[in-house]
């Protein structure tokens, strides 16, 4: 499998994603400096998280007038994996390329833990290596981390089944929302969304930082089955 890397200024988890892709698919990533304007030939295309640009305006929106983000936008319309993991989901939405927005926390704090999250579809890219609602545990870093959609946007998300991964309550959770539990204020639990193709994944947690049980913790190599899955759509 052929993968690239988006490495923007403040970006400081493209180098665990790269770990990860060599450690679960046995690809070396491609580092792509974001002035750069073309990608090379790949399977996939991940934007880390971290804190491009210093979150300056707000999370993500630099980053996406980044001359590579038109590359990048060009891909996903031609069927190639896009994956945004925390500012790269950020980022994905100041393109367009996925609804909503991210916003900060309900309780404006940031929030570093591990995390429980139900599997709601075992779809290819992502997930076709998990089982619908399976509860897997993965860690999460953010302060900009509720996600928001209007009502039209949800019911479509949920219609077409683009959410992919949800939070799940355990003894750690805090916090209520209109809809009762919420792990950071997300609308509906949403951790992770597809775009209408299915090509294009937004996820707040981090499945880079538990794809091993020896770095994963409790956690295990929980996040080892998003990467895997990809190999099982070439």
């Amino acid at each position: 499998m052929k993968s690239a890397i988006v490495v923007f200024p403040g970006s400081n988890c493209d180098r665990d994603i790269a770990v990860a892709l060599r450690h679960c698919v046995k690809s070396k990533p491609s580092m792509v400096w974001h002035k750069e304007s073309v990608l090379p030939s790949v399977d996939i295309v991940v934007l880390s998280g971290g804190f491009s640009y210093g979150d300056y305006l707000r999370a993500g929106a630099l980053a996406a007038k980044s001359p590579i983000m038109e590359e990048v936008v060009r891909k996903a319309k031609d069927g190639v994996a896009v994956l945004g993991i925390c500012n790269g989901f950020q980022i994905l939405t100041e393109t367009g390329l996925l609804p909503g927005a991210l916003m900060r926390n309900d309780n404006l704090a940031f929030i570093c833990r591990n995390v429980r999250l139900v599997v709601e579809q075992a779809r290819r890219p992502f997930a076709s290596a998990y089982r619908k609602g399976e509860i897997i545990s993965m860690p999460i870093a953010h302060k900009r981390g509720q996600y928001h959609a209007d009502p039209e946007t949800l019911a479509r998300l949920e219609g077409e089944g683009q959410i992919l991964f949800r939070y799940a309550e355990d003894d750690n959770s805090s916090g209520s929302g209109m809809n009762g539990f919420t792990m950071n204020g997300s609308v509906k639990n949403i951790a992770g969304i597809l775009n209408e193709k299915g090509n294009v994944l937004g996820l707040m947690p981090h499945p880079e930082r538990c794809f091993d049980e020896e770095i994963g913790g409790e956690q295990g190599a929980d996040g080892a089955k998003l990467f895997i899955s990809l190999t099982q759509s070439l």
